[in-house]
Parts: C-alpha cells; structure tokens; sequence
C-alpha cells in the first residue's frame, strides 16, 4: 500500500506533447484514504533532475535522501493521475510533514485554489 508523502519510480511512458514521460520518481499525492482502499489509479506529482531555481510556485526541491541518488524539482503544474501499475518500485524515498505542507500550498497556487 503506498501512502502519501512517498516517492516511489513510475513508468510515464508515452508521454504527450509537454508532459514529462520516461521512468522517474513520483510523489504519492492522494489521500491515504484511497491509498488504503486500493485504488487502481494513484495522483502523483513528478520529479526531475533538471533543477530550475527561483520556480516557485511551480517546482519545490527535494534534497536527495534513502534511494532518491540527486537533489530533485518536485513538479507541482504536472499533477496527474496515473494507473497504480505504473508504480514499478519500491519505496524510494518520504517526504516528512513539513515539505508535503508546502507541496500542498504550492499546488493549491498552481490550481487557483489558495486561500
């Protein structure tokens, strides 16, 4: 079962146009209340290795840690949802409560959602 707050590598293969595709880590971003139920699909958000600074509030850096090997973007405008298969790892790394916070603030200024 995942659980929110974990990085784990997914295949996003084939990619469209301006979405980010080949395998990388993703963010498990849903509730942990689908995670338990087993949800087949998982919300995600990707992270890349191509660090742009000053992105806010569009990518929030993710210091490298357990199995994450790079300092990594977590890609907050590229929200998606994904079919659960696509998650082809074990766990590689968590997000502690302080970060998935500030994720969730970003995404919400990413959403128009703020307030």
């Amino acid at each position: 079962m995942f659980r929110r707050g974990e990085i784990y590598l997914a295949n996003l293969n084939p990619r469209k146009g301006n979405e980010v595709g080949k395998i990388r880590p993703v963010l498990i971003y849903q509730s942990d209340l689908l995670n338990a139920c087993k949800h087949p699909t998982s919300i995600v958000l990707p992270l890349s290795t191509s660090l742009v600074d000053d992105a806010f509030p569009l990518r929030y850096r993710i210091t490298k840690r357990g199995h994450l090997e790079k300092e990594s973007d977590l890609l907050c405008d590229q929200l998606r949802s994904l079919d659960s298969r696509r998650i082809i790892s074990e766990l590689v790394a968590t997000l502690s409560l302080r970060e998935i916070l500030e994720v969730d603030r970003q995404v919400k200024l990413v959403l128009g959602i703020e307030f």
